[in-house]
């Protein structure tokens, strides 16, 4: 991830509305876990979701990350079992955790299918992965180059991955419904643009509060479809797995 962007993502992941969704997204399907399971946080960034993860009750939550800085965040913030690793291959024991969590990690890792194959040893036989991932390469824009993405994901694509890497597949869905098709305009748009010499830019801008609010809600409305039936298309696309 470019520098100046990580600084720019670790100052607006706590209140940003994308960012915030994603996590109650997470809290909603992990409602039912057990307080105590063992849970690892792949890609955990400034360690946002771990603390939200404390604050619903579990109190087994660890986390890596490939980011030094990323890592001294998380234990500037109390955090602990924070461990600065290489996500193709988290340095832990087989059958490890009950809960493994990636929101959007995968798309970062060069060697996507090695990743998942070491994943799924962490995970112990009848735990949960939960795989959040960039949608379609036609929202590809320089966001992408500056985040330093390898690709983004149809749900089919990501589908066969995980089951290849010997996942059992429990739900695949799109994310972020309401948004595609602005999404989709807007990128285009900017592609077009980006024609004429501009200097890329990352899509990652400080959101007016009314505006972050609204968003915010949007998606909640959202997650109620979500998690009965998901959707055809959206912004991201994700698995949930089993061992």
């Amino acid at each position: 991830m470019d520098k100046g962007y990580e600084q720019k993502y670790h100052s607006i992941e706590e209140y940003n509305w994308w960012f915030v969704a994603r996590r109650q997204t997470i809290l909603t399907m992990l409602k039912d876990a057990p307080r105590n399971a063992r849970i690892l946080d792949i890609g955990c960034s400034g360690g946002v979701l771990m603390l939200a993860l404390q604050d619903a009750g579990f109190t087994n939550v660890s986390g890596l990350d490939f980011s030094v800085d990323a890592v001294e965040q998380c234990k500037s913030k109390g955090l602990k079992n924070v461990y600065e690793m290489d996500a193709h291959h988290p340095n832990f024991p087989d059958d490890s955790f009950d809960i493994i969590i990636a929101s959007d990690c995968l798309e970062h890792l060069e060697k996507d299918e090695l990743a998942l194959k070491n994943w799924h040893k962490l995970l112990k036989k009848g735990g949960k992965g939960y795989i959040f991932v960039p949608a379609f390469m036609s929202l590809w824009t320089p966001h992408d180059e500056i985040n330093h993405h390898y690709r983004r994901y149809t749900k089919q694509e990501l589908t066969k991955k995980a089951t290849s890497a010997g996942f059992q597949i429990t739900k695949s869905s799109y994310w972020n419904f309401s948004l595609f098709f602005p999404t989709w305009v807007i990128r285009s748009l900017k592609k077009k643009k980006l024609k004429n010499a501009e200097q890329p830019k990352d899509d990652m801008e400080n959101v007016n509060p009314v505006v972050n609010k609204v968003l915010k809600t949007l998606i909640r409305l959202e997650d109620i479809f979500f998690n009965s039936m998901g959707f055809p298309v959206g912004v991201s696309t994700m698995v949930s797995v089993t061992k």
